[in-house]
């Protein structure tokens, strides 16, 4: 009797951001803003990639891929909250709820090992510059892209594979949209396995991808360090500062979600971290390279013309 009143859990209630009606249409029209600019930004970043050839290099090569992964996870959240908004109705049904959580799993894993492509492209640019055109070869950032989604597409099969495998007691998520650690907390089964999986997944993406890119720094900067000239200094490091930029507000924002302890923030604030990073900073990333880079400030202008 019991199994079969665990399968009846065919739809959950998202919590949302607020349970205050006057704030429905307000964070409607907020949130509608921020999404067209995300995808006014990153579609319109891929399209410049494309159409101009000064711009068909692998640093812009990883950058399309890049606004193509920031426009998806965005995409895979943002649109069901705006319905939520207008409707009021925050329900997601079973299926939609793993969907949602699938394609999540694979764009934000995507995204990190995206940024650490891009910070090994920055190393070799930098500290082996003669031999660049030789490393980053057109098959090498083809086979580095392909071996991005793979990560992305292998964690998230293993983590909702096991999700699937879960009996729900409780329909009520206390968050925005399906996150697998709160969906976790209404299981009536045993969760161990999956939390140690996850842990183990989650683990090895943050300890892989973050370690090559403070090695991949830690010798750009060496490098950076022995150039005499002022201007030779500022050249090389403007070529990385968009890239840290990134990297600082991706991992800043989802290292506050994922590794502060369990008591040390409040749901509303825990919103508001993962709120950061899964549709601010997709709107931010284009915005920080076509500001802070010469070569896309030119192609657009070249492109207005």
């Amino acid at each position: 009797m019991a199994t079969e009143n665990q399968s009846t859990v065919t739809e959950f209630i998202l919590g949302g951001l607020t349970n205050r009606p006057e704030f429905q249409f307000p964070l409607f029209f907020l949130f509608l803003g921020i999404y067209l600019v995300t995808m006014v930004g990153n579609l319109g970043m891929i399209t410049l990639i494309c159409l101009n050839p000064q711009l068909h290099t692998p640093m812009y090569y990883f950058l399309s891929n890049l606004s193509f992964v920031d426009l998806c996870y965005s995409s895979v959240i943002t649109p069901k909250m705006l319905v939520n908004f207008v409707s009021g109705k925050n329900t997601i049904s079973y299926a939609g709820c793993m969907a949602q959580l699938y394609f999540f799993q694979v764009f934000v894993i995507a995204e990190c090992y995206m940024l650490t492509v891009m910070a090994y492209d920055r190393y070799v640019a930098i500290c082996r510059p003669l031999l660049y055109n030789i490393i980053m070869s057109h098959r090498v950032c083809s086979l580095l892209v392909v071996g991005v989604y793979a990560m992305g597409l292998i964690g998230s099969t293993i983590e909702t594979g096991l999700m699937l495998k879960l009996s729900y007691c409780d329909f009520l998520i206390s968050h925005y949209f399906c996150e697998i650690l709160t969906l976790m907390t209404l299981s009536c089964s045993s969760t161990y396995d999956i939390e140690m999986t996850t842990f183990f997944l989650a683990g090895f993406n943050i300890v892989v991808t973050s370690l090559t890119v403070h090695v991949s720094y830690a010798f750009i900067i060496s490098s950076i360090l022995h150039i005499t000239s002022t201007e030779g200094r500022s050249k090389a490091f403007s070529t990385c500062s968009s890239h840290l930029a990134a990297v600082g507000l991706f991992y800043g924002s989802s290292s506050f979600m994922y590794l502060k302890p369990s008591t040390a923030s409040s749901l509303a604030q825990e919103n508001v971290a993962s709120m950061f990073y899964t549709t601010v900073i997709p709107m931010l990333n284009p915005l920080i390279y076509s500001l802070r880079n010469k070569e896309v400030r030119a192609a657009i202008q070249k492109t207005l013309r």
